[in-house]
């Protein structure tokens, strides 16, 4: 059974290549991965599916604006 990883890896091919779990909270977890097209080491972080359906991506949205910012 492939892992959450392995899953991910396959879902972001030819963009980007997970290396490893950083950390998780309550909304999200986040990922150190290589930008496969900028060659570079990016943070990823993605919503949890089950809080996806009841908060809305609205949230995680203005949380990754304040962030960017």
């Amino acid at each position: 059974m492939p892992s959450q990883i392995d899953r991910l890896n396959t879902a972001l091919a030819g963009r980007y290549r997970i290396e490893r779990e950083l950390g998780e909270g309550g909304m999200a977890t986040v990922y150190l991965c290589e930008d496969v097209k900028h060659k570079r080491n990016v943070a990823l972080k993605l919503l949890k599916p089950e809080l996806a359906a009841v908060l809305g991506a609205e949230r995680f949205v203005q949380e990754i604006t304040t962030t960017a910012a």
